[in-house]
């Protein structure tokens, strides 16, 4: 099976966590949610698959680019 990794788009805060590791997702469902700029931006997953790593936790500062998630496919 392939992996994606899910990069985040803005450099923020880790606000919520939506998705525990070992869940299945649908393509484009949201995996958690960055505070930036006090606006609220999800960060989702290009494809369906099962999230098998979360490289953050809620309260973790990111930065553009950084890779949050990765996901099977």
């Amino acid at each position: 099976m392939a992996h994606i990794e899910i990069q985040c788009e803005v450099t923020g805060k880790v606000w919520k966590t939506l998705v525990p590791e070992g869940t299945p997702i649908a393509a484009e469902e949201p995996i958690l949610i960055v505070e930036s700029m006090k606006m609220e931006i999800p960060v989702m997953s290009d494809k369906a698959g099962t999230l098998i790593e979360l490289r953050v936790q809620e309260g973790d500062a990111v930065e553009d680019g950084q890779v949050i998630a990765i996901v099977r496919v």
